[in-house]
């Protein structure tokens, strides 16, 4: 398909959109549809993903990946904290993401991370990936993904109950800025931290690179630092008009138990998951109404423009089997772990960490030993340690 086309088609599609969500569910919703594309572009043309930044950080501890999330979440923190504090943003009653933490928290982050490196992305990562055709597999990888989130909201009753520790939220403890001060202190350790160890074993540092040509604006590839700030800034604004930060796998578990009902095998709405007020609320509306899934679809929609721009043709080569038993293993996992972990690196460790809440903090650490267990997974799948996906 020609760029023209493409573009043209992706353009179509975000206007119509649009202007449709805007006609049956007001501004607010077409203005989330446009900020999910422009997420989708942003994480196509930087290439930010977390799985493949964490591999390079476990097997050739490389950290550049890691320490543009850091820039990404300083930026969030003075961004996000002092308007959570004041409860507003210009009029719209505005709130975190603050869970509490749990079994199934760190369960969940554990299997998240076995998935993000066997499925091939996380939950931004699979979504970018299939709507820009990186690769086919991909689309595997979301389809069980989907499975696997129903699959646990199925099975909630096996683990809703676990034991956890109350929500903490460094925001109400120690107020807006002593808790970005102590925030940015972490990354800087973070960022310290990763590049000792860099420097160590190669005996020098990747620089974080900060300008760029006005070509690379219009063709790509971004600067990871670009992609950083422009994720910082999208989710902010997702803050301002949705009234809580940028999430995504929420809607996996809506969509597959939509489908379930659909198809007469049950009836989700008697499920112990759904019985939550703010989850049967989202069951019972029209799925347009959902902003994190219209934000999905957006988000798939731009990464699809995105390709077109940089002129990167789609992979519909059919994978090999080890690939589709990997995406499926890897996209249950992820599904699962998700839907148990209170969010995927979207919303419980960027969104988690930029509200002030303890449990985004905590979330990354068991996310991270899954991440090393499923590197160690991948030739036996033959998966390539080095691919971006």
């Amino acid at each position: 398909m020609a760029v023209a086309v493409k573009l043209g088609l992706a353009a179509a599609m975000l206007l119509v959109g649009a202007w449709t969500l805007g006609a049956m569910q007001g501004w607010r919703m077409a203005v989330l549809w446009c900020l999910g594309a422009g997420l989708g572009l942003v994480l196509f043309r930087a290439s930010f993903g977390f799985a493949g930044a964490f591999r390079r950080l476990i097997l050739d501890r490389r950290g550049l990946g890691l320490r543009a999330q850091m820039v990404m979440l300083g930026l969030a923190v003075c961004l996000f904290l002092p308007v959570l504090e004041a409860g507003s943003l210009f009029g719209t009653p505005v709130r975190g993401f603050v869970f509490p933490l749990g079994v199934a928290l760190l369960l969940g982050a554990f299997l998240f991370g076995i998935g993000m490196q066997l499925g091939g992305g996380c939950g931004s990562g699979t979504l970018y990936a299939a709507g820009g055709g990186q690769e086919s597999r991909m689309w595997i990888t979301l389809a069980a993904f989907i499975a696997g989130a129903t699959l646990a909201a199925w099975q909630g009753e096996l683990w809703l109950d676990w034991p956890a520790l109350p929500a903490i939220s460094l925001l109400d403890r120690l107020g807006a800025g002593r808790a970005i001060a102590l925030s940015l202190a972490v990354f800087a350790l973070v960022w310290c931290a990763s590049a000792i160890v860099e420097q160590r074993r190669h005996g020098g540092v990747e620089a974080l690179q900060w300008r760029g040509t006005g070509r690379m604006v219009w063709r790509g590839p971004w600067l990871l630092v670009w992609g950083a700030v422009a994720l910082a800034v999208l989710n902010f604004a997702t803050l301002a008009i949705a009234g809580r930060p940028w999430a995504i796998t929420a809607a996996f578990p809506l969509w597959g138990s939509r489908g379930v009902e659909f198809m007469g095998w049950d009836e989700p709405a008697f499920w112990t998951y759904w019985e939550d007020p703010t989850r049967t609320e989202a069951l019972l509306r029209p799925l347009v109404a959902d902003r994190i899934g219209v934000m999905d679809l957006g988000l798939m929609l731009g990464a699809f423009c995105a390709a077109a721009l940089a002129r990167r043709p789609a992979d519909w080569r059919l994978p090999r089997p080890g690939a589709v038993a990997a995406s499926v293993v890897g996209g249950l996992l992820l599904g699962i772990g998700a839907t148990l972990g209170s969010g995927c690196n979207i919303s419980a460790y960027f969104g988690g960490i930029a509200s002030g809440s303890l449990h985004g903090w905590v979330w990354i650490l068991p996310a991270l030993a899954g991440n090393w267990v499923g590197v160690r997974l991948r030739p036996a799948f033959g998966l390539d340690t080095s691919s971006p996906i």
